[in-house]
């Protein structure tokens, strides 16, 4: 991985790779690309070759060389935990968000399957309901007064 690492380090050799990525070249296709001697690109080619990351075929006279991106995977799949890197509050609220919704859908089949003179679990709004304090005027048998005037004259 050391070697892919610093294989990839160069610019040269980054676009190399991505004149590769496309399809096999000669050295002589590759070195026309660039503004540097053929001995420099040569150079360039037997580090990526080296790294495992191009492979070259003799063909007559003419060497071709083609990506292997097998060693580019397996330094991706390293770095990967760096750059998926996910925020821990935000993993935790999720997870928080979660539990939650479990435990209303557990308090819902639970209410669902109660047998009828059992008590079922409420939830928290039908427990405020419930306990909802008793108004005065309820409480002496009289009607709620409905606005002012008629709390007045009661």
């Amino acid at each position: 991985m050391d070697e892919v690492a610093g294989a990839i380090a160069d610019p040269v050799r980054r676009e190399i790779l991505a004149m590769l990525r496309e399809r096999r070249m000669s050295a002589g296709q590759i070195a026309d690309r660039f503004a540097i001697s053929r001995p420099a690109v040569s150079r360039h080619l037997r580090v990526l070759r080296e790294s495992g990351l191009v492979h070259d075929d003799l063909t007559g006279r003419q060497r071709f060389y083609r990506l292997d991106p097998a060693p580019l995977a397996r330094l991706a799949q390293w770095l990967s935990p760096f750059v998926h890197h996910e925020d821990p509050a935000a993993t935790w609220e999720g997870r928080f968000d979660a539990l939650e919704t479990e435990v209303y859908r557990t308090r819902r089949e639970h209410r669902q399957q109660a047998k009828p003179g059992e008590p079922a679990t409420a939830t928290r709004r039908e427990h405020r309901q419930q306990t909802k304090p008793i108004e005065p005027a309820a409480a002496e048998g009289r009607r709620p007064a409905t606005n002012e005037r008629e709390e007045r004259s009661a």
